[in-house]
C-alpha cells in the first residue's frame, strides 16, 4: 500500500494512472488512502478525492469499493462536516442514475433487455447454455442488450442499497435518507422491479426496527420530533402508494401495518393530507382482499377527512365520495359468516377483526361475547349520523331504499336493474383539490347484483313455499340460474335463507330443511300428541284403568325412551364427526409437515447444486482468464522479440512459436545482455580507477603547498597573541598582590569578632539546655506524684506534715546524671 504525505499527492497519482488507462490501480490507490487511519481528520482535499473515487467506482461498476469508501468517509465527516458526505452521496447517485439511463437509451427492445427476475442473482445455468449454443442474429442482439442494460441497473440497485445502509438511523441525514428511499421507489415503479421492491420494503422495515431497538445510541433520530415523524410517514406513504400501483397486495398490507405501527408508537396524529393517502390506499387493499366491511369503513374515514379538512373540495366530488361510501356499505354481505364455524375459526376471525379494526382506527373489545361493534347494520346507522345519506346522488339513494326498506319479492330486481345501469355511468376523475384521484362506482355493480339476488330470495322465502326455477330466473335477470344456485348455497350455509332446490322437478322449496334425525323426532312427537288426544276423546278418564289406557301409558314410555335414544345417537354422530375432523386435521398437519420437510430438503439440495455449479463456473472462468493472460503475455514476448530481431537482424526462434520457447529465448537474451553489461561495467570501473589515481597524484603536490602556506599564516598570527597574553597575566598578578596587602590589616579584628560570636552561642545553648532539663524534671516529677497518689502515697505524704517537697532519689539521680552529661 502506497503512503502519501499529502492527500493531494494520491489524487495526482490516481489521475496519472487514469491517463495511462489503469483505472483499477487508480481506484486501489484512492481506496488505500481513504481507508488509511492516517487521514481520519476531515479536510477539503478528502472531498475532492471522494468525488474522483465515486466516479471511478461508477465507471468500473464496483459497488463493494464504493460502499467501503463511503463508510470510511462517513466516519471522518460524521462530527465535523456531514454536509460534505451528503454532497458526495448525491454525486454518487447522480452518476449511477445517469449511466443507467444512458444504457437504457441505447437499447431498442427494453422489455427483453430487462427480462431479469432478480437483479441480485448471477446468470442462470440455462442462460449460460443458451449463450454457448445460440448463434448470431436477433437473439444475439437481445442478449447483448441484456448484457448492456442489466449490469447498470444492477449497479444502480446496489447504489440505492448502499446509500440506505450508510444513512440509516442518522439524525443529521434524515432528509437524504428519505430522498434516497423515494428515488428507489420510483426506480422499482418505472421498471416494474417487484422483487427489488419487496426487498427494499424489508430493508426499510429492518432499519426502523433497529432504530427502536437501539434508540439510546448517539445520533439516532427521535421519532417524537415532528420533522422526523413527518419524513418517516411520508416515506411509508410513498411506499404504500407505489406498492398499490404495482399490485403487490400482500406487501401493501404489510406496509399499512408499518404505518399503523409507526403512528401507534409515537402516539401523535399525523397530518390530514397523509391520512387521506393512507385511507385511500386502504380502500383498495380491503377491496382486493374481499373485506368489504372494512373497505366501507375506510371509505367512511376518508369521507370524514375530505369533508372536514378539504375546504376546496367541490360538491360534485364530495357527492361521488359519499356515493362510494354508501355503495361500499351496501356491498357488504347481509349475513354473518361465523354461523356453523368451529371455535378455532371463531378465534382466528376475532383476531383478524381486531387487526383490521386497528388499521382503520377503530377499537374493538377483545373480551366481548356478543356481536362485534363493526357490522353492516352499525355501519349503515353511522352513515346516517355522519350525513352521508344527505350528500349521495338520487340514484344511489333510491337504490338504498329499494334494497333496505322495500318488500318487492317479484319486482325488486326489475326496479334495481335500471338504477344500477345509471350508477355504472357515474364516477371518473375528481378535481385537483381532491386527494383521491378518481372514483369508479362501477366496481360495486357485481356486489350490488349479488345483494339484490339475496334480497329477492329472502323475500320470496317469506311469501312462497315453492317456486319454479324458471320463475326464479325471470325475477332475477342478473345471473344464470347456476350463479343464483351458488349464491343460494352460501346463503343457506350461513343461515340467511332456508331453501332446497329440486332439479328433477324444476322447483325451489323454501322453509326449514332438516336432516333425517330431526324429521323423525318431530314425527314421533306429533304421533304421541295425536294418540294422547285420541285416547282422551275415546276413553274419558274413568275410575278403573282400561287395557287401552295401560297400553297408551306404556307407549308414552316407549316414545320417551326412543326420543332419548335418538338424542344419544345424534350426540354420538356429532362426536364421530368431530373425531373424524380432528383426525383429518392431524393428517393434514402431518402431510403439511412432510411437505415442508421435503421442500426444505429440495431447496437445500438445489442450493448446494447451485453452489457447486457456481464454483465450477468460477474455476472455468479463472482458467480461461489465465489462458487468455498467458496468450497475451506470449504475444507481447513475440512482439518484443520481433523488434529485437529487427534491430539486430537476427533470426527468431525456429520451429513452433510457443510461450515456453519465447520465455527461454527471452531469458537467454536477458542473460547475454546482463553479461555484456557486466563487462562494460568492469571496463568502465577500470578506466575510472586510472583516472582517480592520476587525479590523486596531481592533487598531492597542491595539498602540500597549501599546507605550508597555512602554517606560515598561523605562525604570523600566533606570536603577537602570545605576547599579549603574557603582559595581561603580569598585570593580573600585581593587582592580586595589592588586594591581599590591603585586606591583611583586618585579620586580627575579624578573629576577635568570630571568638565573641562563638562564646555567645555557647552561653545561649547552655541556657536553653538548662530550661529544657528543668521542664523534663517537672514532667517526670508530676508523673511520679500521680503514680504515688494512685498507690496510696497521699497518706504517707500527709503524715510528714508541712515539710519541704523533695525529689525522689531515683528521679534526682537520673536527672543530675543526664544534666552532667549534657
Amino acid at each position: 500500500m502506497s503512503t502519501f504525505i499529502k492527500p493531494e499527492n494520491a489524487l495526482k497519482r490516481a489521475e496519472e494512472l487514469i491517463n495511462v488507462g489503469q483505472k483499477q490501480a487508480a481506484l486501489q490507490v484512492l481506496h488505500d488512502l481513504i481507508t488509511s487511519k492516517r487521514y481520519r481528520t476531515w479536510q477539503k482535499a478528502l472531498e475532492k478525492i471522494m468525488f474522483k473515487y465515486v466516479e471511478l467506482c461508477v465507471d468500473m461498476r464496483n459497488s463493494r469499493f464504493a460502499k467501503d469508501g463511503l463508510i470510511q468517509y462517513r466516519i471522518v465527516c460524521q462530527q465535523v462536516n456531514v454536509s460534505s458526505l451528503e454532497e458526495v452521496i448525491k454525486h454518487f447517485m447522480h452518476l449511477s442514475t445517469e449511466r443507467a439511463e444512458q444504457a437504457h437509451s441505447q437499447v431498442e427492445a427494453l422489455e427483453e433487455a430487462l427480462d431479469v427476475d432478480d437483479l441480485e442473482m448471477d446468470k442462470r445455468p440455462e442462460d449460460l447454455m443458451l449463450s454457448y449454443v445460440s448463434g448470431c442474429g436477433e437473439k444475439g442482439k437481445n442478449r447483448s442488450d441484456r448484457e448492456l442494460v442489466a449490469p447498470w441497473f444492477k449497479f444502480l440497485w446496489d447504489t440505492y442499497r448502499t446509500v440506505l445502509e450508510i444513512l440509516k438511523n442518522n439524525s443529521k441525514l434524515e432528509a437524504l435518507y428519505a430522498m434516497t428511499a423515494h428515488r428507489a421507489f420510483q426506480f422499482c415503479k418505472t421498471y416494474k422491479r417487484t422483487t427489488e421492491f419487496r426487498r427494499l420494503c424489508e430493508i426499510i422495515r429492518n432499519h426502523l426496527v433497529n432504530l427502536n431497538k437501539y434508540s439510546n445510541q448517539r445520533d439516532r433520530p427521535d421519532l417524537t420530533a415532528p420533522e422526523s415523524l413527518q419524513l418517516y410517514l411520508e416515506t411509508r406513504m410513498e411506499q404504500l402508494k407505489i406498492v398499490t400501483e404495482l399490485d403487490l397486495w400482500q406487501e401493501a398490507f404489510r406496509s399499512v401495518e408499518d404505518i399503523h405501527g409507526l403512528m401507534s408508537q409515537v402516539k401523535k396524529s399525523p397530518k390530514p393530507s397523509l391520512m387521506v393517502i393512507y385511507y385511500s390506499n386502504l380502500t383498495e387493499i380491503f377491496w382486493v382482499a374481499d373485506s368489504h366491511l372494512y373497505h366501507a369503513y375506510a371509505w367512511l374515514k376518508l369521507f370524514g377527512l375530505q369533508k372536514n379538512y378539504n375546504k376546496n373540495l367541490s360538491q360534485k366530488d364530495l357527492q361521488l365520495i359519499a356515493a362510494s361510501v354508501l355503495l361500499a356499505a351496501l356491498s357488504v354481505a347481509p349475513y354473518d359468516h361465523k354461523h356453523g364455524t368451529s371455535h378455532l375459526e371463531l378465534e382466528n376471525h376475532k383476531e383478524r377483526n381486531l387487526c383490521m379494526a386497528g388499521l382503520i382506527n377503530f377499537t374493538l373489545d377483545a373480551e366481548r361475547k356478543s356481536r362485534e361493534v363493526l357490522s353492516r347494520a352499525s355501519l349503515l346507522t353511522e352513515l346516517t349520523a355522519n350525513g352521508v345519506m344527505s350528500r349521495v346522488p338520487q340514484e344511489v339513494k333510491d337504490l338504498y331504499y329499494l334494497l333496505e326498506n322495500e318488500f318487492l319479492p317479484l319486482d325488486l330486481a326489475s326496479r334495481v336493474q335500471p338504477l344500477l345501469a345509471k350508477i355504472a355511468k357515474l364516477g371518473g376523475k375528481l378535481s385537483t383539490a381532491s386527494a383521491v384521484p378518481e372514483v369508479q362506482l362501477s366496481q360495486y355493480i357485481p356486489a350490488l347484483e349479488k345483494l339484490t339476488t339475496l334480497r329477492v330470495l329472502k323475500q320470496a322465502a317469506l311469501v312462497f313455499q315453492t317456486m319454479k326455477i324458471d320463475m326464479i330466473s325471470k325475477i332475477i335477470p342478473f345471473f344464470d340460474f347456476a350463479v343464483v344456485e351458488k349464491i343460494a348455497v352460501d346463503a343457506v350455509k350461513y343461515n340467511f335463507v332456508s331453501m332446497k332446490i329440486d332439479h328433477l322437478n324444476g322447483s325451489v322449496y323454501f322453509g326449514n330443511v332438516d336432516v333425517e334425525v330431526n324429521t323423525l323426532c318431530d314425527h314421533l312427537t306429533k304421533l304421541t300428541e295425536s294418540l294422547n288426544k285420541v285416547w282422551y276423546l275415546i276413553h274419558p278418564p274413568a275410575p278403573k284403568q282400561s287395557k287401552l289406557e295401560e297400553r297408551l301409558y306404556h307407549l308414552s314410555g316407549i316414545v320417551e325412551t326412543e326420543h332419548r335414544r335418538l338424542l344419544a345417537r345424534k350426540s354420538i354422530i356429532e362426536n364421530l364427526k368431530e373425531e373424524h375432523e380432528r383426525q383429518m386435521l392431524e393428517m393434514e398437519r402431518e402431510e403439511e409437515s412432510k411437505r415442508l420437510k421435503m421442500q426444505k430438503i429440495t431447496q437445500e439440495a438445489g442450493r448446494k447444486r447451485l453452489e457447486v455449479e457456481y464454483r465450477e463456473r468460477e474455476r472455468a472462468r479463472i482458467r480461461k482468464e489465465i489462458a487468455v493472460k498467458e496468450m497475451q503475455e506470449a504475444q507481447a514476448l513475440l512482439e518484443a522479440q520481433r523488434r529485437k530481431v529487427g534491430k539486430r537482424k537476427k533470426p527468431l526462434v525456429e520451429g513452433e512459436v510457443t510461450k515456453q520457447a519465447l520465455i527461454e529465448l527471452t531469458l537467454s537474451e536477458q542473460l547475454k545482455e546482463r553479461q555484456e553489461l557486466e563487462k562494460k561495467l568492469q571496463k568502465l570501473a577500470k578506466t575510472m580507477d586510472h583516472l582517480e589515481r592520476a587525479r590523486h597524484e596531481n592533487e598531492s603536490l597542491l595539498i602540500e603547498q597549501a599546507w605550508e602556506r597555512r602554517l606560515d599564516e598561523e605562525r604570523i598570527c600566533y606570536e603577537p597573541e602570545q605576547l599579549r597574553a603574557r603582559e595581561e597575566s603580569k598585570r593580573n598578578h600585581a593587582e592580586d598582590l595589592r588586594r591581599k596587602t590591603r585586606l591583611s590589616r583586618m585579620l586580627e579584628h575579624a578573629d576577635a569578632m568570630r571568638q565573641k560570636i562563638n562564646e555567645r552561642r555557647v552561653a545561649i545553648g547552655k541556657m536553653e539546655r538548662d530550661q529544657m532539663w528543668k521542664l523534663i524534671f517537672l514532667i517526670i516529677s508530676e508523673e511520679e506524684r500521680i503514680k504515688r497518689l494512685q498507690l496510696g502515697g497521699d497518706r504517707r505524704h500527709s503524715s510528714r506534715g508541712g515539710g519541704t517537697w523533695r525529689l525522689p532519689s531515683s528521679s534526682a539521680n537520673s536527672w543530675s546524671s543526664s544534666r552532667n552529661r549534657s
